[in-house]
Formats: C-alpha cells, sequence, structure tokens
C-alpha cells in the first residue's frame, strides 16, 4: 500500500539518501542546508540505514573538507554522500575530479543554487551545477519534489552498478523548499534497487592492508592520456545502466521515467526543451495550447551527462521544424548555453535539419510563468524567430526579452491561497502544518511554496498554497487566489496584499480593530480594491487573542483555524 506523506524537496531527498549511506560529510549552506539537518537529526536519534547501522554523519570546517572526508570514506569502501549549493558546489570540485577519476560510486545531492558573481544571490538556478559539468560526474536533474525522491534512489543505485559519481540535482528552493504530496519508498522498494552485489563489490575495492593496491600516482606524459581515455567505457554504459534503473523503478511503483522525456502533440511543429522545475509550468502551457488547436511539444531532460544525445534527437517528432532550448545558467562570452549547445550537436550529427534558438530563463530564482512559455511557442512560430532571447525579465539594454501576453492563463482546477505574514510570526509554520493537514487527511493533492526574503527573521513572507482533487504541476507563484490573509495589518500600506487576489476572493485581515472600524482603518488603495474584486472580508484581533493566550507574537495559531 502506497504511503503518502507532505514533504519539501530537502527531506524527500534526505529519506532516501540517509537509509542508503554510512557516511554523511556535511557542511551547511542555504537552499541545501536541510538535507544535511535532516540526516544529522536523525541518526542523532539512531535512525538505522538499510542494513540496520546508523549513519556516521559529520560536520566539516568547510564544504572543502567535507568533499576530502567524502572522498575518504570511499576510498575504504563505505557508501558515502554529501549535500551542498552555489560556492559550496565550487569548493568541493577538486576532489569531484579525484572521485570520478578513480571510478568511485558516490551521490551528491545539490540544490542549485546561483554562484556570486556581480551580486550574491541565495536563490535557485542553474550555475553552480553547470561549473562542475566537466569533472567526470554523471548529472541527474529532478524536475519535482515526487522525484526529487525517486531520482535519489536512481542515483544511488545507478551509481553502484555504473562506478560512475552521480550529481543529483534540482532547483534550490522552487524544488527543495515546495512542500508537496508525495508517494514515499519504503525499504523494500530501496532493496529492490540497490543490489548487494553492488554494495559487496564497492566495499571490496576498499583500501586495506590485506590487499594492497596503487591509487592516485602520478602519471608522465608516455601514459597519462591513454589512462584518461580507458574510462570511456565505463561512461558510455552510464545511459543504459540508469535507464535500466528507472524501468525496474518504473516496474515497482508505476511511476515511469526516461532519460528524456516528450509531453505534447506527437505530431508537433514546435518544440521547447527544458531542465528542471521550469518543466512544470511548460507542460501546462503544452497541454493549454493543444487543446486550442496548436500542435506543440515540450522535451524535458532526466540525465544530462553524460549527455543523452540519441534519446533527445528520438524524443523530439520528426514534424518539429522549430526547437527552443532553455537554460537555467549563463555563460557570459559563450555562443550559447550549455544544454542549448548540446541539442544543436546532437540534432546536427542526427542530420537533423531543424531550427534551434536559445532562451535563458529564471536566473536568481526570477519567476517563470506560464505567460513565460507561451512567449517562447510565439516566437518560435515567427518567420524568422530571434536566435538568442531571455524570458522573465524586461531586457531594456541589450533588448533580447520576450514579450509575453499578461492575458494568457492556464485553467487550474485547485484552491489557490496567499498569505502574508512577518517573518518569525509563525505564519510560514502554520500554512506548512496546514498544507499537511490537507495533503495527508483530506485525501487532496497539496502544495505549498513559501517565499522569504533573503534577511529572513522579521522580513516579509509569502506563502503561496495551492490543494485540489487533481495534481498540481504549477512551479511558480499564486497570482489569481481564492484566499488571501494579512497576518500583519501594517502591511497593507506597504505592499500590493490584494494585488494577487482574483475577483470575489475572500479576504482575512488580522486587525487591531472591531470589525466595524476596520473599513476607515484601511487605506484608500485597498478600499478600491476591495470595492472593486467585490471581496469577501474577515477579520480577526488575532494579535490580542494570541497575547491573552501567553502566545505572545506567536499568531499563527490563531489564524490557522481562521483559515
Amino acid at each position: 500500500m502506497t504511503s503518502w506523506r507532505c514533504v519539501d524537496g530537502n527531506e524527500a531527498v534526505a529519506l532516501v539518501a540517509h537509509r542508503l549511506t554510512d557516511v554523511c560529510a556535511i557542511y551547511p549552506i542555504t537552499p541545501a542546508s536541510p538535507m544535511g539537518e535532516y540526516a544529522d537529526a536523525w541518526s542523532s536519534a539512531g535512525r538505522p540505514n538499510l542494513w540496520g547501522t546508523v549513519p556516521h554523519v559529520i560536520e566539516m570546517q568547510s564544504e572543502a573538507g567535507a568533499a576530502g572526508a567524502l572522498h575518504g570514506a570511499l576510498q575504504k569502501g563505505t557508501l558515502a554522500t554529501t549535500f551542498t549549493s552555489s560556492q559550496g558546489l565550487l569548493l568541493m570540485l577538486p576532489n569531484m575530479y579525484k572521485i570520478a577519476g578513480e571510478l568511485t560510486p558516490a551521490v551528491i545531492h545539490v540544490a542549485a543554487r546561483a554562484l556570486a558573481t556581480h551580486a550574491l544571490s541565495i536563490f535557485g538556478d542553474h550555475s553552480d551545477v553547470m561549473a562542475a559539468r566537466g569533472t567526470g560526474w554523471s548529472m541527474l536533474c529532478a524536475s519535482s519534489v515526487q522525484e526529487c525522491h525517486d531520482f535519489a534512489l536512481v542515483s544511488h543505485a545507478a551509481t553502484l552498478r555504473s562506478r560512475v559519481p552521480v550529481l543529483h540535482f534540482f532547483d534550490g528552493f522552487r524544488t527543495s523548499h515546495e512542500v508537496n504530496k508525495v508517494a514515499i519508498l519504503d525499504d523494500d522498494d530501496l532493496r529492490a534497487l540497490v543490489r548487494a552485489s553492488d554494495v559487496l563489490e564497492h566495499r571490496s575495492r576498499g583500501l586495506s592492508p590485506e590487499r594492497p593496491v596503487l591509487r592516485g600516482s602520478a602519471q608522465n606524459p608516455d601514459v597519462f592520456f591513454q589512462a584518461r581515455e580507458a574510462a570511456n567505457p565505463f561512461y558510455d554504459a552510464v545511459p543504459a545502466i540508469v535507464q535500466e534503473v528507472f524501468d525496474e523503478f518504473a516496474a515497482r511503483t508505476g511511476r515511469q521515467y526516461s532519460l528524456v522525456d516528450y509531453h505534447g502533440s506527437p505530431d508537433a511543429d514546435r518544440v521547447v526543451v527544458i531542465m528542471g522545475s521550469g518543466a512544470g509550468a511548460a507542460a501546462e502551457v503544452v497541454d493549454e495550447l493543444v487543446s486550442r488547436g496548436e500542435r506543440v511539444g515540450l522535451v524535458t531532460v532526466r540525465l544530462y551527462r553524460p549527455f543523452p544525445a540519441a534519446e533527445l534527437v528520438a524524443a523530439i517528432p520528426r514534424t518539429a521544424t522549430a526547437v527552443a532550448v532553455l537554460d537555467r545558467v549563463k555563460e557570459p562570452g559563450a555562443p550559447a548555453e550549455p544544454l542549448h549547445l548540446d541539442t544543436v550537436l546532437a540534432l546536427t550529427e542526427a542530420g537533423r535539419a531543424t531550427t534551434v534558438i536559445g532562451g535563458r530563463y529564471g536566473l536568481g530564482s526570477k519567476e517563470f510563468t506560464p505567460q513565460d512559455v507561451a512567449a517562447v511557442f510565439a516566437e518560435l512560430a515567427e518567420s524568422h524567430p530571434r536566435s538568442r532571447f531571455t524570458s522573465g525579465i524586461i531586457d531594456d539594454v541589450t533588448h533580447l526579452s520576450l514579450k509575453r501576453d499578461p492575458d494568457f492563463h492556464v485553467p487550474s482546477t485547485a484552491h489557490r491561497a496567499v498569505f502574508y505574514g512577518l517573518g518569525s510570526d509563525g505564519t510560514v509554520g502554520a500554512n506548512k502544518a496546514s498544507i499537511k493537514i490537507i495533503g495527508e487527511n483530506a485525501g487532496l493533492w497539496a502544495q505549498g511554496y513559501f517565499v522569504y526574503d533573503s534577511k529572513k527573521s522579521g522580513s516579509v513572507t509569502v506563502s503561496h498554497l495551492r490543494f485540489g482533487k487533481d495534481p498540481i504541476r504549477a512551479t511558480y507563484l499564486v497570482d489569481d487566489a481564492d484566499f488571501v490573509a494579512c497576518h500583519q495589518f501594517g502591511l497593507l500600506e506597504r505592499i500590493d496584499v490584494l494585488g494577487s487576489a482574483r475577483n470575489g476572493a475572500t479576504l482575512l485581515l488580522n486587525a487591531p480593530y472591531p470589525a466595524d472600524q476596520v473599513w476607515d482603518h484601511l487605506p484608500a488603495e485597498v478600499q478600491e480594491q476591495v470595492i472593486a474584486k467585490g471581496l469577501d472580508v474577515w477579520v480577526v484581533d488575532a494579535s490580542s487573542i494570541a497575547r491573552e493566550a501567553g502566545l505572545g507574537a506567536r499568531i499563527n495559531t490563531v489564524m490557522q483555524p481562521c483559515f
């Protein structure tokens, strides 16, 4: 019987990684820190791994130290992993080259995040993992919370079978911190894919005085090149091994994945290629455009390294005359971004005469909405589409941005709610609890995403909740909410709280005034929006109730039952 839980992407990964490792070498970095925190808490509580021993979790002095500890543990024949992001991943690169060069099974789970360039950004894109694509690690990309959970298992199983280490990555914040309803893998699922013989082979290769072996030597020009090329057969075998694990996984769970997945019209003339959480929004747009009679499709890349060129070409319908490749990274000075270049080469070598354009999207967690996806398909429909573009911004410097239609929307059966609060007032915690109650006890699909300011405690938080009878693929913020809650009355004068409310929506206010006096204290702009949108307004003095109950500023216990 399937066990369902509402978890975020970080916990979804940690639930698998902790059970499949002996050693977790960690160092905290946003937004990957919770993975290490979960592993540390579970080991401290004595929770065993799949083989009945408690994983050893050690926090090092930096990510470089964590990678060194990982490398050392692997050399002894233990099963080891780590979790990281952004600059933390860059500090691991030297050890990653060694681990891959020595054909050592390992997994690093990455909540992909922007690297500091002109400014620091703690938010998500693919600039960190793309900086690691030359290390020799296989790279597997998850696009949703469920895929984070599933691909964590696939990564650990595939690395043991192939001896090629795996970098399993997913979008920082958009996936790592999104709470969603997930089918949880049990121990028998893990045992079915992680073969005992593979584990024993890895352990037998561990360094031991009883089995002396030369490893990590220095080589001169007479042999280095030849030895480097000797690894080719291992990499050539990786795509088939990953697909084999995918197929075994599907036979056990019913969830089928491929190295490259296609979604849309079988005779599409326009196709978008993407990797990561943007696939959720893109799939919604494809379905909507197909329902309108347009021939469009979506290709989602799962395995990025080794690049599955043949599978990518096979996934794109032969009817496609124009392809747009979307990269969540900027590589200054390059003729195009990495996924774009890989796609062009794959199609060219296959003899496919297809127009291929490329664009950047989502840098630093910039929103990627259905309107942005629709704009890409609209560009592909032009007789001469621009070869390079940006999506989701207004570029008034180099004029590369696509113009989007603000009236384009995809239909949704989900109930949508937005909550405005302040860091540390309990709003986010209450909404996480609410979404878990709805998803785990009401028989509904549920999603929660929480927007934090980089200043965190004391700054504005915005919670975006969706729930309903159908699976939820939306990977963007709610902009047409059925319900809006303002947990801090003062926010009405600082931000456009009602901008995300649809006509006829419900507004819940925490107000320090009696119900019959609240209207006179609302800013004029808010009054106008309430009237124009016909909002149903409810008021509670949650702050007073919380103080009287001895809860201090924690108004969440009052506001949650009101919701």
